[in-house]
């Protein structure tokens, strides 16, 4: 018997129109959804009139779904993987589910379409051809320093989720942190109370408090550290006065670049020229565990 095919399909992250022709036709013809949230997914499939059965697929019950999407998909059933909004898998459920078909031999395929990363990114004004996505700005402190000395390490555009809840004191963080830095705050996207707002921190603080409605709807923020307040590139440095990255920052790029842990990174560093000893290199790594 022939396998099944799993689609990851992209659904619009707020106006229904952004929806693709061929995601409303792969969502028919499939036998079967795997659906974040299928009370939010009956919304989407009564708006374009699918009948397509719907079961829940939620990162509480990923694992345990999952062979029951599997066994369907092997007895040669199509499925169809949705989140309530965007690509599945960015900051969403569903990589599972995903890894699980591979491992089966199950072919996926992706069904291309709406993502807040992508089109906060497209609209920016900033170079985008490197950038690092945080997903959820971190609640713990700790973790929050840890991403910002990555951001830090990897010099390019960063962009991150947010609640409306939180911003005012994320942005807060990154003005003390960088207040020069470039920001691009994207809220509710295609949706009713999108507004985009462009400046320092500290400037779109200001013009948040001004907004009546700025407390609805989710953020997706860009910043650039690449950019002056006035939002013209810094010159660059002459190469004789560019200045050599800490060796914490060099460890952090290594475990980036690598994707490596930090006892790792170190021997990475220590064959590197110019030579370093185990024991400055050893210090850097006990100040990098702080910031962790």
């Amino acid at each position: 018997m022939n396998r099944g095919t799993l689609y990851v399909v992209a659904t619009p992250i707020g106006n229904l129109s952004d929806i693709t022709p061929r995601a409303v036709n792969t969502l028919r013809e499939v036998d079967l959804v795997a659906a974040e949230d299928t009370r939010r997914s009956r919304a989407l499939f009564a708006h374009f009139k699918l009948n397509t059965p719907l079961f829940s697929c939620h990162a509480h019950n990923e694992e345990k779904k999952g062979d029951f999407f599997i066994r369907a998909l092997l007895e040669g059933k199509d499925a169809a993987l949705i989140s309530d909004a965007g690509t599945p898998c960015i900051s969403d459920p569903g990589h599972r589910l995903i890894r699980m078909a591979v491992e089966a031999g199950i072919e996926v395929v992706p069904v291309c379409g709406a993502s807040a990363v992508v089109a906060a990114l497209s609209i920016s004004g900033f170079d985008a051809s490197r950038f690092v996505f945080i997903g959820f700005w971190p609640r713990d402190k700790k973790e929050r320093d840890e991403v910002w000395l990555k951001i830090k390490a990897f010099g390019s555009a960063a962009v991150f989720y947010e609640s409306p809840i939180r911003i005012t004191k994320t942005l807060s963080f990154l003005s003390e942190a960088d207040a020069e830095m470039r920001i691009c705050l994207c809220n509710d996207l295609t949706k009713k109370f999108e507004r985009i707002y462009r400046g320092t921190p500290n400037e779109v603080i200001i013009q948040l408090t001004e907004n009546p409605d700025a407390r609805k709807g989710e953020y997706t923020c860009v910043i650039n550290r690449g950019q002056s307040a006035q939002g013209q590139k810094n010159n660059p440095p002459e190469p004789d006065e560019i200045p050599a990255l800490s060796l914490e920052a060099q460890l952090v790029d290594l475990m980036i670049k690598e994707n490596c842990d930090l006892k790792t990174a170190a021997a990475l560093l220590h064959a590197l020229p110019p030579k370093k000893s185990k024991k400055v290199i050893y210090t850097a790594m006990l100040r990098v565990k702080s910031l962790a």
